[in-house]
């Protein structure tokens, strides 16, 4: 019998007994219909012979032993069923599964052993290896992508990736690229320059002239370590983008340059020693060859570049060609990924926005069969493949865990011997725990799937119970059949809206489960509350078709969900109204920006359909304080947030673009949940990243920037669409009487001294002092305390508007940096003044006027320059204390107080020695204690006298953390420092 004959007898059977069991249901009580149905089960009253799909429904504890096999890590499932390729991966996944993959070692064995132990030669459905070399037609989404790019225009352009590079013993690197067909010369791409040796790694290119114009192309090349390969690779020149990637690894010297998928050039370098690796530490340059170690920028490159990124191995064929279906390498770690635009770039450099029109997205017709990978088993000890369209039918072998197979069977065995009260009330329906648990073969039929779901739902209100773990993951099955259905197109608005309806009630109840001990039960089988959220996002994209012609927005809503699907002809405008939460006063919003949507219009889209949805809480994720053990950690790939709480609703958005998915920046204001005087709560823009890690995923912040945080909400922007939500990072906070205390004498100190400084510098402009360097220097350094003192005072106010804090922090920067600049100037001057310095005056005051005023700009700019995206703190208007920026403030203000600590020392050795020699020569036979007492004032008057514009009390803030008293100190010697020198420079200065 061949596999199409079994697949009809099948479904013939599995028709039948489905006849069976409604005629049954219809005629008898729910009680004496699960009597006669549990003696038809055992006997076979109602089918002749047991068909697979039979046995499936009873899970895998009643799968035949051939189609079965157990090994260390793994069990694998033989579906000795014909199912298109969609259908077995649709079915794997019902099974928390995968399907066998090609080329993974212990995936093929077992293959072997079972279809040998089933006495079936194959074919069967293989997922297609991302590492297998060859070039198997896939399945290509069809989709266009938006990415931001960089336009190099000058010949001074260049862009400084910034990321950690180790030894690296391979590497990959993909770019997208436009050549502009101006520049004949040779253009660098990159250059990747290591501290001990310059010409480490390298793609240069150069267009090709032949006779006939319109064939120009562009020779590309490697340069690795140190070796230049020839001109072979050719990158057409258009107005298209085209992806290049190069590899190189040092295990055997291989290495190739690909263009838009295809290999142009690959060979085998000859390696050095025993193969070495490209070296540590170095500096990744875009658009410039380094000459020297990120310097001396020769060769540019003139074009467009986007979707750069860089892998610490050698990728092969079929991950390149994966990778130019757009399509993401999400098995594979990066040294830097182009998302994270982790990029410093040279200011002629341009931004733009790149459209990617991904290949076979937009080739492929309607009549093209897509092909899928087959395993045809073995021959000559070598596994053997082919392909076949992917809507044939085929056997399939699903792979599962140990530990998940091991879970299911305790699970369902729980439920089969004592079944929980929610299941006894489902079992009065006619469903059993097997219905659902074992995921039949036979395509699911919108009719069964939607009594499930009104069968649960109804089951779920009338209890109003706490479910117990067994429940949940019964529910969460019945949810991933649900969300897996083939289409909602062929019915009623009505119906699909009551199944998404009893669909958000389900997965309401779910995530109002407060007790995290009983995901944790069911972790092997559920990766968590964040699954049911990942299986919302799966359904939402059926109710797509709910938006008929004379309907532009659709909600469903439970208590703790509200979707939305909303669509908009681009045509009407580019604006698009935010989504909110379902009160009236919420403020959980989520937004696509115009510009956004204007640039969809501007590539062609005609039609827009937001998927919205907006949870209330997910309670198992929102700790409270008394179980921060279980908070979350927020990742960005660098810094790691730790005791952090879910402080928000959960609010997600996807876009679709003609029906087609695309990720871009959304807008997100969320309001806070947690209020806790006793704690200092600072919220982190992040969302769930299911690919983070293994065990479902987790909270990351890449992509997502901080706007304002204003009356207990807080705005975030990120570039791309998934679920969003704000996590409170926790700091304990005294608040106590000596906080306040510090805080008065610090707002008092501000005042007091901006007003002796503005007093201050009337004063010296006013009676006429007469005009030296050394005025000219106090004048200055007034002047900037003065101004860092008013915005530290109304820095408070500007916390409140976004852009007036950026501005601020800029400004304190700024005028910070200059009053240590002048205050090392005053020393410099004192320096000049105690050693013999052989300069002219007015050559001095440039040099001042350079170190006072031009090195804090200079400062400044480049620190905004390299760290535009970290510069400033989240909730004040200062300097990012948890990333290296500080230091562009910390750095400079060591280094004068270091300096001018010597001055001092020095100072005071002058003085004291001065002060000496002068007590010798007029009273040879001075008493000595009144000696003593004069020395003592000679080394203490140019302390008291220099410490304000030395700056040198700012070393008490070093001791701070050592006790409340040095804080107070350093906190009252700094606040009054302007009626320090207002006293001392002013008052008691005899030529005021």
């Amino acid at each position: 019998m061949d596999a199409r004959t079994r697949t009809v007898e099948a479904h013939h059977i599995a028709s039948s007994r489905s006849q069976c069991y409604e005629y049954t249901y219809e005629k008898m009580s729910p009680v004496l219909f699960g009597v006669i149905l549990a003696n038809a089960m055992i006997k076979g009253m109602c089918e002749p012979t047991q068909s697979w799909s039979d046995r499936a429904e009873r899970g895998l504890l009643d799968v035949p032993d051939s189609n079965l096999l157990s090994q260390n890590e793994a069990v694998y499932h033989l579906v000795n069923t014909s199912f298109s390729f969609e259908q077995a991966q649709r079915y794997c996944r019902g099974q928390s599964s995968t399907l066998t993959t090609s080329g993974v070692k212990e995936d093929e064995e077992g293959a072997r052993q079972i279809l040998s132990k089933s006495n079936l030669k194959g074919p069967v459905w293989f997922e297609t290896n991302r590492k297998q070399s060859g070039t198997p037609h896939l399945p290509l989404p069809k989709q266009k992508t938006i990415l931001r790019g960089l336009s190099f225009t000058s010949k001074d352009g260049y862009a400084r990736v910034h990321a950690s590079f180790p030894a690296l013993s391979a590497v990959s690197v993909c770019a997208r690229l436009q050549w502009d067909p101006r520049h004949k010369n040779v253009s660098t791409v990159f250059s990747y320059a290591a501290p001990v040796f310059v010409n480490e790694f390298q793609l240069r290119g150069q267009i090709d002239e032949p006779k006939r114009n319109h064939e120009r192309k562009v020779r590309l090349a490697l340069l690795i370590q140190g070796k230049h390969h020839p001109y072979k690779a050719e990158l057409p020149i258009d107005e298209d983008w085209h992806q290049v990637c190069v590899t190189w690894r040092s295990s055997d010297g291989f290495w190739a340059i690909y263009v838009d998928g295809k290999m142009g050039d690959s060979g085998k370098g000859e390696t050095r020693g025993n193969a070495k690796d490209i070296h540590g530490d170095g500096i990744f340059i875009l658009g410039q060859d380094q000459d020297s170690f990120g310097g001396t920028l020769t060769e540019p490159f003139f074009g467009n570049l986007t979707d750069l990124n860089v892998w610490g191995e050698a990728l092969e064929h079929q991950n390149v060609t994966e990778m130019n279906t757009c399509s993401q390498l999400t098995n594979h770690r990066a040294v830097f990924r182009w998302q994270d635009w982790n990029l410093t770039v040279h200011q002629s450099v341009q931004n733009l926005s790149a459209t990617l029109k991904c290949p076979g997205s937009l080739k492929t017709t309607k009549t093209q069969e897509k092909e899928c990978e087959v395993f045809n088993g073995w021959s000559d000890g070598q596994p053997q493949y082919s392909t076949a369209p992917c809507t044939h039918t085929l056997p399939f072998i699903c792979r599962m865990s140990k530990e998940h197979s091991l879970k299911m069977k305790d699970l369902r065995e729980s439920l089969a011997l004592n079944p929980s009260s929610f299941m006894q009330s489902v079992m009065q329906y006619g469903v059993t725990a097997d219905n659902v648990l074992s995921d039949t073969v036979d395509e699911q039929s919108w009719a069964s799937v939607s009594r499930l779901l009104n069968v649960s739902e109804q089951v779920v209100l009338k209890e109003q119970k706490q479910l117990e773990d067994r429940d949940m993951l019964f529910l969460m099955h019945v949810l991933s059949r649900a969300a897996d259905l083939p289409s909602t197109a062929n019915h009623s608005q009505r119906d699909v809206e009551r199944l998404g309806q009893s669909f958000i009630t389900i997965a309401d109840s779910l995530i109002s489960q407060d007790n995290a001990s009983k995901w944790n039960n069911i972790k092997e089988v559920v990766k968590g509350p964040m699954a049911v959220i990942q299986t919302v996002d799966r359904m939402v994209s059926n109710l797509n078709f709910l938006l008929k012609d004379d309907t532009d927005s659709v909600q469903i809503h439970s208590d703790k969900i509200k979707l939305q699907v909303r669509q908009k002809l681009l045509s009407e405008g580019s604006h698009v109204s935010a989504f909110c939460g379902p009160d009236a006063g919420n403020r959980d919003c989520i937004s696509v920006p115009a510009e956004n949507m204007k640039e969809l219009q501007n590539n062609g889209f005609q039609k827009v359909t937001l998927l919205n949805t907006w949870y209330s809480s997910v309670n198992c994720l929102s700790e409270r304080e008394e179980n921060i053990t279980l908070s979350p950690i927020v990742s960005d790939g660098s810094h790691r947030h730790l005791r952090t709480v879910l402080g928000s609703s959960v609010i997600s958005s996807t876009v679709l673009a003609d029906g087609q998915p695309i990720s871009m920046s959304v807008n997100f204001t969320l309001q806070h949940r947690i209020q806790n005087s006793s704690q200092n709560l600072t919220p982190i823009c992040s969302f769930w990243d299911f690919d983070l890690m293994p065990d479902g995923g987790g909270w990351s912040t890449k992509g997502c920037t901080f706007i304002s945080s204003l009356n207990n909400s807080t705005s975030c922007s990120c570039n791309h669409t998934t679920n969003f939500a704000l996590l409170l990072q926790i700091a304990e906070v005294q608040r106590n009487e000596d906080e306040t205390g510090l805080q008065i004498i610090s707002l008092i100190g501000s005042g007091v001294s901006l007003c002796g400084l503005i007093f201050t510098f009337i004063l010296f402009v006013a009676v006429g002092v007469p005009k030296s360097d050394r005025t000219t220097v106090h004048k200055n350094l007034i002047v900037a305390l003065a101004v860092a003192q008013f915005l530290l005072i109304f820095s408070d106010w500007a916390e409140g508007n976004q852009e007036a804090c950026w501005l601020v922090t800029v400004l304190l920067h700024l005028f910070f940096l200059s009053s240590f600049c002048w205050m090392l100037v005053e020393g410099l001057l004192l320096w000049s003044k105690v050693v013999s310095v052989n300069i002219s005056e007015e050559r001095r005051m440039k040099l001042y006027y350079v170190l006072g005023w031009g090195l804090p700009v200079i400062i400044v700019v480049v620190t905004l320059a390299a760290t535009l995206d970290q510069y400033k703190a989240q909730q004040h208007c200062w300097l990012n204390l948890q990333s290296y920026v500080i230091w562009a403030f910390a750095g400079p203000v060591l280094f004068v107080l270091a300096v001018n600590a010597v001055v001092l020392f020095r100072v005071v050795m002058v003085t004291v020695a001065s002060a000496r020699r002068r007590a010798k020569m007029l009273t040879p036979s001075f008493d000595s204690k009144l000696h003593t007492l004069d020395l003592t004032w000679a080394a203490a008057r140019p302390v008291l006298i220099l410490l304000p514009v030395l700056g040198l009390t700012w070393l008490c803030g070093v001791l701070v953390h050592l006790s409340v008293i040095v804080a107070y100190l350093f906190i009252t010697l700094n606040a009054f420092q302007g009626l320090y020198i207002f006293l001392v420079y002013a008052v008691y200065n005899s030529e005021v």
